[in-house]
Formats: structure tokens, sequence, C-alpha cells
């Protein structure tokens, strides 16, 4: 296998350091492996949102998981441009969520998004009974890019990750 091949193909195993469930690739935060004019390995990441507290220790283990594999030579670079969106998790990576008992994002809105300080209306449904019988509880979860819900048949609480 070609080296660069040999790189796209580790760096697509690193795992999110707050949902392990998913791979940085089935995640979308993964944008791109390539060798750079100077020879080194450039590996780009895009966050879910400005801010994510997770983007150094993707960096980390991005970095650790490559040495490890031969590749001395490696610089992560941050691309803030498109923005992620969570329309980029991949459907392996929906099902994992799901799989794990954490509500996959819906189609995320496009277009202006207007301001508003009531909650957001989503189409969520439970990832453990399927009902859409389900009541946000906070709009912020286990992370910030998740909402936490409760559903009302089987009565479970259940993260949401956020569309974007």
């Amino acid at each position: 296998m070609e080296a660069l091949e040999r790189a796209r193909a580790v760096a697509a195993t690193v795992t999110d350091p707050e949902m392990p469930m998913l791979t940085l690739a089935d995640l979308g935060v993964l944008r791109d492996v390539a060798v750079g004019a100077d020879g080194r390995l450039v590996v780009s990441i895009t966050p879910t949102y400005s801010g994510c507290p997770a983007m150094a220790t993707m960096r980390d283990d991005l970095v650790h998981r490559l040495q490890a594999s031969g590749f001395d030579d490696i610089t992560v670079k941050v691309s803030l441009h498109p923005a992620w969106t969570s329309d980029w998790i991949t459907q392996r990576g929906r099902n994992a969520l799901a799989e794990h008992g954490i509500s996959p994002p819906g189609v995320a809105p496009s277009g202006p998004v207007l301001l508003s300080l009531l909650p957001i209306r989503r189409e969520v449904s439970c990832p453990r009974c399927q009902s859409d019988d389900v009541s946000l509880t906070s709009e912020f979860g286990s992370t910030a890019c998740k909402a936490m819900y409760q559903c009302r048949a089987c009565l479970e609480p259940f993260d949401h990750v956020k569309e974007i």
C-alpha cells in the first residue's frame, strides 16, 4: 500500500474522544490527509463547532496513531472553511450513534438561521424504542454539541446530536 493511502487509512481509524463509537472520518471531522510541498504529512480536521474542547485531543490522537504507524513528520491543521455540518456524519456514524443510545442528527438547517431564545424544535426519535414521543430535558447534553431528551414511551433519557 502506498504511504499516503496507508496514512489515510490510519487517520481514518482515530476515534472521537467524546463519542468513541465514531471515528473522526465517520464524524466528518477528518477532512484530508495529504503530503505537503515540504514532504510533511498534513492532516486537516474541522471542528464540529468553534471552540470545541476536543480538538487538541483529536490532534494529539492523530499524531500519536500516525507516529505509531511509522509516520514521523506530521502537521495537523485546523480547517474552519467550510464550516462543519452534521450532514457530514456518515451513515455508518449515524448507525453507530443510534446503536449506542445517542439520537443521530436530522438534516441540518440551510440558509439564514433565525435567533430564538426558545428551545429548538427538532424531529427526534428515541434511539432505544424509536418512539417520536420525546421531550427536551436540556439544550445541553453530555457535550455542548448534544441536547438531552427523555422518551415518554420507555422513559429513558438520551443524548441527541444537534443539527448544525
